[in-house]
């Protein structure tokens, strides 16, 4: 392990606005982060990891999502959802028993009914992939668990740090041509990420200073994450 899963960060236009719309989503709270960023702390949450950090951005979204969540209904459709802000792209059909919803900047992620024994929240993070199957294998080397094969998707179950059921990687047939508006942050095991390096990550960033004192990477695929150093103890 290299590795663990911190958190998500989503890019904003409106740190603010989007913020409390994902709060109402996850029944969270918003905190005020610094430099017009906010952070989601959903109250439910069973560790940090759940916690999304809302960052502002200049340019505006553009091209498909290829990083969401998916979210388990408390009830058997997105009508409150609905009603506290979110918009409906897609409905039910066929095999797909899910709704496709965007947020107020146009970021999309899927809802699903309400089952049995389950409670209502994330349960899934999902991310495009040109190869699922490697994709999956990757990021377990990286933050451990196992990894699951279906037709189409690669799962990572039991990651360190990683706070939902599945880590999905799906296939899809369009490359990633944009920075990922939603990207995940990991803790690494080590001061530098060399072994993430070497294990085939590509550096875009190094620390720019103490206010900024994390590392930008990019998986095989090119996604975007962050990696930050241990902090000292004692």
């Amino acid at each position: 392990m290299i590795a663990r899963f911190k958190d998500l960060c989503l890019d904003a236009n409106d740190p603010l606005a989007l913020g409390a719309f994902w709060a109402r989503m996850l029944d969270g709270d918003v905190a005020d982060a610094g430099d017009d960023d906010t952070r989601v702390d959903p109250r439910s949450a069973r560790s940090n990891a759940e916690s999304i950090w809302v960052n502002k951005v200049p340019e505006p979204r553009v091209g498909k999502t290829r990083v969401h969540l998916d979210l388990r209904l408390a009830g058997a459709d997105p009508a409150a959802l609905l009603a506290d802000g979110a918009r409906l792209v897609r409905e039910p059909d066929g095999e797909a028993t899910w709704w496709v919803l965007d947020d107020p900047e146009g970021n999309e992620f899927c809802a699903f009914p309400a089952r049995e024994g389950t409670g209502a929240g994330p349960f899934e993070l999902v991310v495009d992939s040109a190869d699922p199957a490697a994709q999956a294998t990757w990021w377990a080397g990286v933050v451990g668990g196992t990894v699951e094969h279906d037709s189409t998707t690669s799962s990572v179950v039991g990651a360190a740090g990683f706070p939902w059921d599945y880590w999905v990687f799906v296939g899809v047939a369009e490359p990633k041509t944009v920075k990922n508006r939603l990207h995940w942050d990991v803790d690494l095991v080590d001061p530098e990420p060399m072994a993430l390096i070497a294990a085939g990550a590509t550096l875009l960033r190094e620390p720019l200073d103490e206010a900024h004192w994390w590392w930008v990477l990019a998986d095989p695929e090119g996604n975007e994450f962050c990696a930050f150093a241990p902090r000292p103890t004692g």
